[in-house]
């Protein structure tokens, strides 16, 4: 065994004195050379994306994109899909560990308790024109929960931050789904809780007050399985505006819409979203020649969508999960034979199979399969990223809350390379040419 380098030195041509800086290790994963007084040598990294740079520790999850690894807590998330439901995976995240019987009855019972809204939010939906995005109605109806449900301002302490957890898991899907309800002129449907997460989801989305709904037992573990399997992903683009707008301080429901804003994104949460429009633009099976034969073409605009993840070089091990669940509602739902369905499968048999795809590791992700599911279960289109930040919900509130737990955690401030003018001297108006 080779020993870890515990020191890494950085020397200038120009003759100035070098610069030793500590190298930490983690549990799992990369070393990380800890960069935080080279500030006080009047030089900084340069680093956009922030794909080689860690801003915060973290005990929550683990992603390793080469081997194609994700963990929860150190669970790998293909045991938690298979024997968990997103309770359990909520309590996990929030808590640190998985419950046991008795403490996942009293977790479940809580969350249950909080999923009403305060009557006035109602009013705050219809603000809103009734074709508007359902993200643009989350954002501003989650952003406003600030006004109802009041912190006492003291994040810091665990008791307050466990509250605001339990508030925002169990309110988020009465939003998204009254979203949905307004989106459509339907009536708000109230939460039934008698039903378990999943299945009150779906109530709340397909029941009307004139027709009860009762949700199908295969549909609803699998709405379930999506929600665990987006509940969390390390220190993506939403997480991190969580963290950074939290590290300020600021009110914790304004945090998880912010994280909700930076999800909206088609390169972030819009991605499922986006899968299904593809299809859409194929339209047969006879079209897939035409538009692979212009994936390749790097002249050529047009992209898959669904396919490689900017993490995962191998196969992302959430797909493997949901394509497993996709065949699973098709068969349960009579759809194999659906000309949009096969129309995916075959794009899916091309991806595993063509060389050009095998090569570059363009395997079908999470977000191709989850598409599909709830495009088979009636969801639409644009209520895809809706549901994506009702299951990543969670793990904003456990980064947020780990951060906050953490006394050493500092306000975000990235620094920049400037680029523009240097010093030019003022010039009043009636002298400039």
């Amino acid at each position: 065994m080779t020993n870890k380098p515990t020191k890494a030195t950085i020397t200038f041509d120009n003759g100035a004195a070098p610069i030793e800086l500590p190298i930490l290790s983690g549990s799992l994963g990369n070393d990380v050379i800890d960069i935080r007084n080279l500030s006080k040598h009047g030089i900084f990294t340069y680093d956009p994306g922030f794909m080689s740079t860690a801003a915060c520790n973290s005990n929550i999850t683990f992603i390793d994109g080469e081997k194609g690894l994700l963990y929860y807590r150190g669970y790998p998330i293909e045991q938690l899909a298979e024997h968990c439901d997103f309770m359990e995976v909520s309590h996990l995240l929030i808590n640190g560990e998985l419950p046991n019987a008795t403490q996942k009855q009293e977790f479940t019972r809580t969350i249950t308790s909080h999923t009403m809204l305060h009557d006035q939010l109602s009013n705050i939906f219809r603000g809103f024109r009734r074709d508007a995005h359902p993200m643009a109605v989350m954002v501003g109806v989650v952003g406003s929960m600030s006004a109802f449900y009041h912190t006492k301002g003291d994040i810091h302490d665990a008791q307050s931050r466990e509250i605001t957890a339990h508030q925002l898991l169990a309110k988020v899907p009465t939003i998204a789904a009254w979203s949905y309800k307004y989106n459509i002129g339907q009536p708000f449907m109230y939460p039934a809780n008698h039903l378990n997460y999943a299945e009150n989801f779906m109530h709340m989305m397909f029941a009307t007050p004139c027709e009860q709904y009762v949700p199908n037992p295969v549909l609803a573990k699998a709405f379930d399985r999506i929600l665990i399997l987006h509940a969390d992903h390390e220190q993506n683009a939403s997480t991190s505006t969580v963290r950074l707008a939290g590290s300020s301080g600021a009110n914790p429901f304004a945090c998880i819409a912010a994280g909700i804003a930076s999800l909206w994104g088609p390169a972030h949460g819009g991605a499922n979203e986006a899968t299904l429009k593809m299809l859409e633009e194929i339209g047969d099976i006879s079209r897939i020649g035409e538009f692979i034969k212009r994936a390749k073409d790097k002249t050529d605009t047009f992209r898959l969508m669904g396919f490689g993840h900017r993490v995962y070089r191998n196969m992302d091990p959430r797909a493997a999960i949901m394509r497993k669940t996709c065949h699973e509602v098709l068969n349960e739902l009579g759809l194999n034979d659906d000309p949009m369905f096969k129309l995916a499968m075959a794009l899916e048999k091309i991806a595993l199979e063509d060389e050009y795809f095998v090569s570059r590791q363009l395997y079908p992700n999470v977000d191709f399969y989850s598409g599909i599911v709830m495009r088979a279960m009636g969801i639409p289109n644009s209520m895809f990223t809706a549901i994506f930040a009702l299951a990543r919900t969670a793990g904003w509130i456990a980064q947020w809350s780990e951060m906050n737990a953490d006394s050493g955690h500092k306000i975000g401030r990235p620094r920049q390379l400037y680029t523009g003018e240097t010093r030019r001297e003022f010039v009043p108006i009636v002298k400039r040419t």
